[in-house]
């Protein structure tokens, strides 16, 4: 009797709407799972189409697509001998699902519709999709032609089905019905399901990774059975970054894991498991045995081919590993690091620009750039041959091989200190350092004529000329003055990434990288089209103190030394006058309040779900030792009216890298109003009824 069943899983770079790569990279782990003596290969959710084709998915050209590619996957010789487990949208009965089409030797054995939709935080699943409501009922899908001329069959089943081979029986959850509180698993594997597959859309976000381990390690640890578990990674056209760590558990232990941050396009898991380890198990659990014996069974699909060889006896099994997770700095180092890679290559620029103003922020972007190139030539040094001829089509260098990453990165990376009156001459230092050490091409520039120009235009129009605080200007004129340093900033540092390469006699253009971190964008510090309007902002879903952090690690890990003066320098815009060629202005006296409190309001608005009156009465027992009351109803009130005043100016905020669940980004994840009546009068005087009370 066959016991040792060999599986395999994977993590694919798929890109939305690549159906010609998406189906190489499919082909591709197909190969692998089969010489490494795999019968069964599970993918990541919707991979034939890619998950994140958002209202492309109305299309019925995605539909037809989707199937042209799957006519490809099931006529193909490669498919051959190996149940293949994969993902596309499909409609049926007019209405329209996202499904897993498991097929073996040319014929469709099951088509099984996701029960559970994601639709919370960044995930629109109910816009695009149905859950299949009807548990453990099967209907005859009518296949389209082009797909009964190859599999010979009028209809297959579809629906909520299991598996039967002749060896064991498989059931199949996607994404986020492993996350659900009622998951299939449980009824399955009380049903005698042994192997159950998760094919997963699921994005990376900081601290995120051991809580999907311990769910998948979980879900067979009271139950007993082998979970697979295939996700997405890479950037697959959007703010997201799949992050891989494709895994195999048995019995509640991690037996296979998958990397979490790779350039590698296609990472295939390969695992050989003893079934009785599972019978075993699951034998001496009498509660789980009890409800097993009441069990409502699933419909079977019978399949005539086995995951295990008659004579098996012998087959070395994989053993229990400890999984290792990365530091939050590792992965603020790694994961924005794997996303701007994908972006570089699949936008098919030249490389980026960025304005380096000598701050924390500018030159963490700046670190995680190096980062990039640290990864591109270690993944060449490992023999990936697509990075290496993405690297050659950047740098636009047939014969070139990236081996150092300063070198490389100076190719590819382009830093720009834009200096004012108000600059101080440390940060045009530190920037001028900090660009030696990752070895960046640097610029420096001054901005006053154009400063000058501009103010000049409007003293012209209006015989009046605005004046700074300092030199007994109005508020308004001063904050005038500074946004327009800072808006001229962002149209140089266009025109420089639009150019550069042009006046150094080399093709392309560059892409700009914006460097506002997650709190400033909360608190609505930072002017609207200044130097964080850019192409995409790789630091945009990181807090500050994450980003203090994350700087520490640069220093230790890649020698930055430039990095210890930076880190000890008081954050500043320098838009205002020097007193005695000294900053007086410093971010957190503009903002009145810390970094460390913004990070704190962010997650109680976000993920805590609080308005003003929650956030206070929570922030009087977080703060009960160092605030009064009245000191905390004042701190509340001030981040609420300078949240809502500068709301508006999350609707163009540059694309950025979700890392955080505060993120305030408008796009999709935080849906808020953008005018408000920012007085509150109704919220604060809650408040204040409370304070006085107190």
């Amino acid at each position: 009797m066959g016991r040792a069943v060999t599986v395999a899983t994977c993590a694919l770079n798929q890109w939305a709407l690549d159906f010609e790569g998406n189906l190489k990279r499919i082909f591709r782990s197909i190969d692998i799972a089969k010489s490494k003596g795999a019968r069964y290969r599970l993918g990541p959710e919707l991979e034939i189409c890619g998950y994140g084709c958002s209202d492309h998915y109305y299309e019925s050209d995605t539909l037809l697509h989707s199937f042209q590619v799957l006519e490809k996957l099931l006529e193909s010789p490669a498919t051959q001998d190996i149940i293949c487990d994969v993902g596309m949208p499909i409609l049926h009965r007019n209405v329209r699902y996202n499904c897993r089409v498991i097929f073996l030797n040319k014929k469709i054995l099951l088509i099984r519709p996701k029960i559970s939709l994601a639709n919370a935080g960044n995930y629109r699943e109910l816009r695009w999709f149905t859950p299949w409501s009807k548990a453990r009922h099967v209907e005859e899908y009518f296949l389209p032609r082009t797909i009964q001329e190859v599999t010979g069959q009028e209809t297959v089943p579809f629906g909520d089905a299991v598996l039967a081979t002749k060896d064991t029986c498989l059931g199949a959850e996607i994404c986020e019905e492993l996350w659900a509180p009622n998951s299939p698993h449980i009824e399955m594997g009380l049903d005698g399901v042994e192997i159950f597959t998760n094919s997963s859309g699921s994005h990376h976000v900081l601290r995120k990774a051991h809580t999907r381990v311990d769910l998948v390690n979980s879900a067979t640890a009271k139950n007993g059975g082998i979970y697979i578990l295939a996700n997405q990674k890479g950037c697959d056209g959007d703010r997201l970054y799949y992050d891989g760590c494709a895994m195999i558990s048995m019995n509640g232990e991690t037996v296979a894991q998958g990397s979490q941050f790779s350039l590698n396009d296609v990472e295939v898991l390969v695992a050989t498991l003893d079934l009785e380890d599972v019978r075993s198990y699951r034998a001496e659990i009498s509660s789980r045995n009890l409800a097993a014996s009441k069990v409502n069974p699933y419909p079977r699909v019978k399949v005539n081919f086995a995951l295990s060889c008659p004579d098996d006896v012998a087959a070395p099994t994989c053993m229990p590993i400890q999984w290792r997770h990365h530091s939050p700095e590792e992965e603020i180092s790694l994961g924005p690091a794997c996303w701007l890679w994908d972006y570089l290559r699949r936008s098919k620029q030249a490389g980026f620009l960025l304005p380096l103003s000598g701050g924390i922020d500018s030159s963490a972007t700046a670190c995680i750039v190096y980062s990039m190139c640290h990864q591109v030539c270690l993944a060449v040094k490992n023999g990936n041959a697509d990075v290496l001829a993405d690297a050659r089509r950047v740098v636009n260098d047939d014969s070139y091989i990236p081996e150092d990453p300063r070198e490389f990165c100076r190719r590819v990376f382009t830093t720009c200190y834009m200096a004012s009156e108000n600059s101080s001459q440390d940060t045009c230092n530190r920037a001028k350092l900090l660009a030696e050490q990752i070895g960046s091409y640097h610029i420096n520039l001054n901005i006053d004529a154009a400063v000058k120009a501009v103010v000049g235009i409007f003293s012209v129009v209006t015989g009046q000329t605005p004046r700074f605080s300092v030199y007994g200007g109005s508020n308004r004129e001063s904050l005038a003055l500074q946004n327009v340093q800072a808006r001229i900033r962002m149209v140089l540092a266009y025109l420089f990434a639009q150019l550069t390469l042009w006046a150094r006699g080399m093709p392309g253009g560059l892409l700009v990288l914006g460097s506002a971190n997650v709190d400033e964008s909360l608190r609505g510090y930072l002017t609207k089209y200044d130097c964080s309007s850019a192409d995409i902002n790789p630091i945009g879903g990181i807090s500050k103190t994450d980003l203090k952090n994350f700087i520490q690690y640069c220093i230790e890990n890649f020698q930055l030394t430039a990095l210890r003066s930076i880190m000890s320098a008081p954050p500043t815009a320098e838009l205002e006058p020097l007193v005695d060629g000294q900053v007086t202005q410093t971010d957190e006296a503009d903002m009145g309040m810390t970094y460390a409190e913004l990070s704190i309001y962010g997650k109680l608005r976000k993920i805590a779900k609080a308005g003003p009156y929650s956030m206070f009465c929570k922030l009087i027992n977080m703060w009960k030792d160092i605030c009064t009351p009245r000191e905390v109803a004042s701190k509340v009130k001030h981040f609420f009216r300078m949240y809502s005043v500068n709301r508006h100016k999350m609707t163009t905020l540059t694309p950025s890298y979700h890392a955080e669940n505060y993120s305030p980004d408008d796009n999709r994840f935080d849906l808020r109003p953008f005018l408000y009546n920012t007085s509150w009068s109704w919220q604060f005087r809650c408040i204040d009824k409370q304070v006085n009370a107190l």
